[in-house]
C-alpha cells in the first residue's frame, strides 16, 4: 500500500501546526484538545521545520517537571524531521519508522507538507495488505 492510499483512507482533517515560539503548554493544550501524538511546527502550514511529539513533552516534563512548560516549542521538537512522499510503500515508511524511533512522519510533496501519517496508519495498511493477501490465497485454494 502506498503513502496516498493511507492519506486517502484517513479522515480529512488535515494537518495540526502550531508556530514556531508557541509555548510547550500550548502545544501540550492542543495535543490533548485534538487527541494527537504529534503536532507539527511550521511557519506557514506548507514546511515542516519541525515536530514535537507527546513523548517529548513527557520526557521533558520528567526530568525538569513542569517549569518545561513556559519553554518554547522550539526548544523540545525535532527539527528537520524525517518526512516521507506519497508514492513510497507503507512497508519502506515502516522501516523508517522503527529505524527511527519515531510514531509521525510528514508527507511532503513538492516541498509542501500534504499529510501526516501515524505508526498507527501504517499498521492499520500492512494488516489491510495482509488480509487482501490471505483471501486471494484462500480463494487459489478452494477454487474460486
Amino acid at each position: 500500500m502506498r503513502v496516498h492510499q493511507i492519506l486517502n483512507s484517513k479522515s480529512d482533517d488535515g494537518v495540526v501546526t502550531i508556530k514556531p515560539g508557541t509555548s510547550v503548554e500550548s502545544a501540550a493544550q492542543l495535543l490533548a484538545e485534538k487527541r494527537i501524538g504529534a503536532v507539527i511546527v511550521s511557519d506557514d502550514g506548507e514546511v515542516a521545520i519541525g515536530i514535537l511529539s507527546e513523548r517529548d513533552v513527557v520526557r521533558e516534563l520528567g526530568k525538569r517537571g513542569a517549569s518545561c512548560m513556559s519553554d518554547k516549542v522550539d526548544d523540545l521538537m525535532t527539527a528537520d524531521p524525517i518526512s516521507c512522499t506519497m508514492n513510497e510503500d507503507s512497508s519502506e515508511v515502516f522501516q523508517k519508522m522503527t529505524e527511527g524511533r519515531f510514531r509521525h512522519l510528514p508527507v511532503i510533496e513538492d516541498g509542501k507538507m500534504v499529510g501526516l501519517i501515524s505508526i498507527g496508519d501504517v499498521v492499520k495498511a500492512q494488516l489491510s495488505t495482509l488480509s487482501m493477501e490471505k483471501d486471494a490465497l484462500q480463494g487459489m485454494i478452494m477454487g474460486y
